[in-house]
């Protein structure tokens, strides 16, 4: 698995500023994609957006080499994925 690479790649990773989303988008990350770290840092009942845990992972991967952006949009609604979806074209194209 070594050789697996997605150099020249987007990974848009939802969920990704805690748990299981966070090691997706560093794991991708690590292996060369540039990655939007989505996550609107909301409590679990949804209230508040909190950039926080979306920008910590940005930092991280941008400390390892990499590139990733934060995006605190929600997925659920179709507003919010075709936000993500745009802050991904904004940013790499």
């Amino acid at each position: 698995m070594s050789d697996l690479r997605f150099d020249g790649r987007v990974a848009v990773i939802t969920g990704a500023g805690r748990g299981l989303g966070r090691d997706y988008a560093l794991l991708l990350a690590s292996l060369g994609a540039k990655v939007v770290v989505d996550d609107p840092g909301a409590a679990i009942s949804g209230e508040d957006v909190d950039s926080g845990p979306a920008e910590e992972v940005v930092r991280e991967i941008r400390a390892a080499g990499g590139e990733a952006v934060a995006c605190t949009e929600s997925v659920a609604t179709a507003e919010g994925g075709r936000a993500i979806v745009q802050a991904a074209l904004d940013n790499y194209g």
